[in-house]
């Protein structure tokens, strides 16, 4: 009966007829007193509902779940992937959290702000598409890995190698040159030094690959053109990257 299954599932006769009412759980059968009567089945079906109810599904999504043809395994698949997203949101809005505290701990200036951004975060679309959603997650867990100090020392040494290849740039040395093969080593060295890059896995095609590609980004992008001084600093880099993944990789 009614009551009785409601207490052995821990829910209420109310919530079993409202059920009933809106077509997710129907009575095995109704005596001629009224009463309705639930069987093995109507409880198993009852107990996927509550189930789904815990995971923080509604009604309906419930009702489109128990419809699908494998079980209900679609719908609640579809349910956990939303949940997963959200916990990521979560997870990432917590990390931005924790950090802010530290940086006001540690009186860094506002500008630090930069840092809660995944080091690649902003060419996340160019990153999958050329290096597959790996590559981006592997390398944003590590950077989310770092203390605020790691943090600040990477990008000081990343601006240190964009100061050094500015430097020689305007030095005169051609592409070619001693100094710019060695700073196009250091280049591929700090690109090792990222977990997802092929350099870091020891993938050599690849790793010649994504040195030219490289290259040529900083040449079509005006966020990288602007970082090398403009459009000759660019192309001084990437001539040098070419040369050196062409002789030297």
């Amino acid at each position: 009966m009614i009551h009785e299954l409601a207490t052995r599932a821990g829910t209420t006769s109310r919530a079993l007829r409202h059920y009933d009412r809106i077509g997710l759980l129907a009575p095995s059968r109704v005596g001629e007193n009224g009463y309705r009567y639930y069987g093995p089945e109507s409880a198993s079906r009852l107990d996927r509902i509550l189930r789904l109810r815990r995971l923080g599904m509604g009604l309906p999504e419930i009702a489109e779940a128990l419809a699908e043809e494998d079980g209900g395994q679609g719908g609640l698949r579809a349910h956990v992937a939303a949940l997963e997203a959200e916990r990521d949101r979560v997870e990432q809005r917590l990390r931005e959290a924790r950090l802010t505290l530290e940086a006001a701990g540690a009186g860094a200036e506002p500008g630090a702000n930069v840092l809660l951004e995944g080091f690649n975060d902003r060419y996340r679309d160019e990153v999958v598409e050329r290096w597959g959603e790996e590559a981006f997650r592997a390398s944003n867990e590590w950077w989310h890995a770092k203390t605020l100090k790691e943090q600040v020392a990477w990008k000081e040494e990343a601006e240190d190698l964009v100061a050094a290849w500015v430097g020689a740039w305007r030095s005169g040395v051609s592409p070619s040159s001693e100094t710019a093969q060695g700073l196009a080593a250091r280049h591929v060295r700090w690109l090792a030094g990222i977990p997802g890059t092929p350099q870091a896995e020891g993938d050599r095609e690849r790793s010649v690959e994504m040195v030219r590609c490289l290259g040529d980004s900083y040449v079509e992008d005006p966020r990288f053109v602007l970082m090398y001084q403009g459009p000759e600093g660019a192309a001084f880099v990437r001539d040098a990257l070419h040369a050196h993944a062409r002789t030297r990789m």
